[in-house]
């Protein structure tokens, strides 16, 4: 065991955080200011919650892909290493899929969304996988993903991508590296490998018997709820950062992820502290706070504000979606980790996402009026939904979940009823 994490510590730890800074800098490098492009080549506030549609669709895919293959075939590294190169190929081909039509355009980000979004759950169970204490080396190795994505906005911003093509090719380019990296990484074998294929292993309904846990599916359901409001940042917080006068918008929303290095460091800490309840409500609490102060500075554009909002984020996400991760892989157990992963995904960046993103581009499109080519968009009641319905699910959350302490007593009574 002490040697496990003293190789986690070296090699095996340089490995894992140089994975996740990949990862996570391939998404920053075009996820959100794909909406500041797709303004500037004229494209509907329809169109881009559409760009922001595909993303959920693909994560929909990847539970079925994840218990298939990941959990029983094939070894992490490698299906990890194929679906980057692959899809840092699709996302290379957007700027000129642009050029043609707005549809050719969300087919070329479905393709990558399709190779990508299997990764989210694939780089979570190849690390998990190579620790001993998920609980305290997590946060830490996925602290350098966090980074990726700030050098990403950097980059954007200091080269001018932010509303330019070239962002896809930074990307892309990002994510073949990462893709021929893949197949260096610590071997991870698929933990169900040699045992029977059953079309119940093929959809995941192993994944889906955590829902009798009455804590989890709590979890899930909130979990999945929560993102409805959340894709609406994702989808348009660029662009309203562009329209609160901001110029560079990809440095400017790398603020937030700057804030998510410092939680994610300290978050042990807060483990100790909090537990996983008040954990996932504080996170909640977060995304309440940051539409108010959105919807607060949009009349008069008022930066502090904006940027608040920005910098909350490394409370919204680390407190919420990597305490989320370690919960479900504590719950779940090696036999099917990536599939609960998988699932979490589903629920989350899926089906949640999905409906917020559609939700969002007719909020935003109702709220936005057009006088000749100068489109005007009411932010501050655009903001005010989000908000109202994020504090709904967590007052619901704070009711209903009933563990106070941490998620391992839970653990361990999951794995003795089994």
């Amino acid at each position: 065991m002490a040697q496990k994490d003293q190789r986690l510590g070296g090699i095996v730890g340089i490995q894992l955080s140089a994975m996740m800074f990949l990862q996570f800098f391939l998404w920053g490098a075009w996820y959100v200011t794909m909406g500041p492009f797709m303004g500037e080549v004229k494209m509907s506030s329809e169109t881009i919650g559409w760009a922001y549609s595909v993303g959920p669709i693909a994560a929909i895919v990847s539970p079925f892909f994840l218990g298939l293959f990941a959990d029983r075939y094939f070894a992490t590294e490698r299906i990890l290493g194929i679906l980057h190169l692959l899809g840092g190929g699709f996302l290379c081909l957007a700027p000129y899929a642009a050029e043609q039509s707005s549809d050719l355009f969300l087919i070329a980000i479905l393709l990558h969304m399709l190779c990508y979004m299997p990764t989210l759950g694939l780089t979570n169970t190849l690390a998990m996988h190579n620790m001993t204490n998920a609980e305290k080396q997590f946060p830490l190795i996925r602290v350098f993903g966090t980074l990726g994505w700030i050098l990403a906005g950097i980059a954007i911003s200091e080269l001018a991508f932010d509303k330019s093509p070239n962002m896809f090719y930074l990307a892309g380019g990002s994510g073949v590296l990462l893709g021929l990296y893949s197949f260096f990484l610590p071997h991870t074998p698929p933990p169900a490998k040699g045992q029977k294929f059953s079309p119940r292993d093929a959809i995941g309904l192993d994944a889906l018997s955590l829902m009798k846990n009455r804590s989890f599916a709590v979890f899930a359901v909130c979990s999945f709820l929560i993102c409805i409001p959340l894709a609406a940042y994702y989808s348009f917080a660029g662009k309203f950062v562009g329209d609160m006068g901001v110029e560079n918008i990809g440095q400017t929303m790398s603020y937030g992820q700057m804030s998510e290095v410092v939680f994610m460091v300290v978050m042990p800490l807060f483990f100790a502290r909090f537990g996983v309840k008040w954990m996932l409500a504080i996170g909640m609490l977060a995304w309440v706070a940051r539409y108010g102060l959105f919807a607060g500075a949009a009349d008069e554009q008022i930066k502090w504000m904006v940027l608040s909002g920005i910098i909350l984020h490394g409370i919204c996400y680390d407190f919420f979606f990597v305490t989320g991760q370690i919960y479900t892989d504590q719950v779940s157990g090696a036999k099917i980790r990536g599939q609960a992963q998988g699932f979490l995904v589903l629920i989350t960046q899926g089906l949640g996402m999905l409906i917020g993103a559609q939700l969002s581009g007719k909020l935003v499109g109702h709220y936005t009026t057009k006088v000749g080519d100068v489109s005007t968009t009411d932010w501050g009641q655009v903001w005010m939904y989000p908000a109202a319905f994020s504090l709904a699910v967590l007052v619901v959350f704070v009711i209903l979940f009933r563990i106070e302490d941490s998620p391992r007593s839970e653990t361990e009574e999951v794995t003795s009823s089994d």
